[in-house]
């Protein structure tokens, strides 16, 4: 069975122009019994290259054979892969080298042109720098400030020799303070707590010192932002701090002190303005607070009626006044016709809702009932009733 399958593959190899790896040569007539590649014989002896002793034994299958061609390995693992590393340095046969770049119509290599090419596209991205309308950039040598460059086509030193930092310096920066829907609470003058929710908006006006002073700036930005907000917050009662008029007293004065603390720092930050979005008691507190204001509201509305009626009767007061005053400036010009006319208007106010009795001289009746005759000589009270009915 064994001659019968080495039959069948050295004819399939041999069909295929390929001598058989089992067999000897191409001409082998695939009579008597082969031993394994790489055998040896009795003594140990070898031709090295995984074939025995006798040029008629089995060769290595795994190698190439044939007349012509360069000799069979070692079946050995070491001596296969030696072989391999051979070929990859370049000094072994031809398949296993590094690829070689194709070369110029004149014979020369492309290579020099293609690092040629590299370094041009190296100078000219780390070289030439365009800055914004809006923008200014650093300039280090090696790590240390050179400097600041204005907008434009700027050049320096190709990297790492120099390297070029680009920054906004005029858009306006703005810090909401504190972040999303947190509570901040401080304390005013008059003991109280105020939640406040503030804007801050900034600038660059010293690129040098934004980038080299502080180890931070926008974060040292938010805490000169926080003192300087609780420092002028403590200045204030609740009432200023709560209204529209003390909060641009607030604002103004958040402003001058933050600016003043972050120049003493040279931190390069201009800032643009101080924004109070939000004052409002603490949540905890707010019933107690709307309360308090209600109560406000109502003696601010009592003292508004008080200062109403105040006013009307100091106008009467006053008109009362020029009233008097006219008519003692009658009275300096004609003293007594104006005592009798003021004494008759008197009378006639006086007498003139009350039961009269009038009485003259000798021959007259001391009596003169006035009052009754008037009375008889209207009618009843029922007929007058009486009479309006029937119309």
């Amino acid at each position: 069975m064994r001659r019968f399958v080495n039959a069948i593959a050295r004819g399939g190899f041999a069909m295929a122009g390929r001598r058989s790896p089992w067999g000897g040569g191409s001409g082998d007539d695939g009579t008597g019994d082969e031993s394994p590649a790489g055998a040896q014989d009795d003594n140990g002896s070898g031709d090295g290259e995984g074939r025995p002793a006798s040029s008629d034994g089995p060769r290595n299958p795994w190698v190439p054979s044939g007349d012509g061609q360069p000799p069979r390995r070692s079946a050995s693992i070491e001596d296969i892969f030696k072989n391999r590393d051979s070929r990859r340095s370049g000094g072994g046969g031809g398949g296993g080298g590094m690829p070689r770049l194709p070369q110029r119509p004149d014979g020369k290599s492309w290579f020099p042109l293609i690092v040629a090419g590299i370094a041009a596209i190296w100078l000219a991205v780390s070289s030439i720098h365009m800055v914004g309308p809006k923008e200014q950039a650093t300039v280090t040598t090696f790590g240390k400030y050179s400097r600041t460059i204005g907008p434009g086509m700027q050049f320096s030193l190709p990297w790492p020799i120099q390297n070029v930092e680009v920054t906004d310096v005029t858009s306006i920066n703005r810090y909401s303070i504190p972040e999303g829907e947190a509570e901040k609470l401080m304390l005013t003058s008059d003991q109280n707590l105020v939640d406040l929710s503030y804007l801050v908006r900034w600038n660059i006006k010293d690129l040098k010192l934004y980038r080299f002073r502080l180890a931070d700036p926008e974060e040292s930005v938010r805490q000169v932002a926080e003192a300087a907000m609780r420092a002028s917050i403590a200045e204030v009662p609740l009432d200023e701090a709560l209204s529209g008029a003390g909060r641009g007293q607030v604002e103004l004065s958040v402003k001058e002190r933050m600016q003043r603390i972050l120049d003493n720092y040279r931190s390069g930050v201009l800032i643009q303005g101080v924004e109070i979005k939000k004052a409002d008691p603490p949540e905890k507190t707010i019933a107690a607070f709307q309360q308090v204001t209600a109560a406000q509201q109502d003696a601010e509305r009592d003292r508004s009626n008080a200062r109403a009626w105040a006013q009307q009767l100091l106008a009467r007061a006053q008109g009362d006044a020029a009233a008097f005053d006219k008519v003692y400036a009658e009275y300096r010009l004609a003293p007594r016709v104006t005592k009798r006319r003021m004494y008759y208007e008197t009378m006639e106010r006086v007498l003139n809702k009350n039961n009269k009795v009038i009485m003259e001289g000798d021959g007259v009746a001391p009596f003169l009932p006035l009052p009754e005759m008037r009375k008889r000589t209207e009618p009843p009270a029922d007929t007058q009733v009486t009479a309006k009915g029937g119309k």
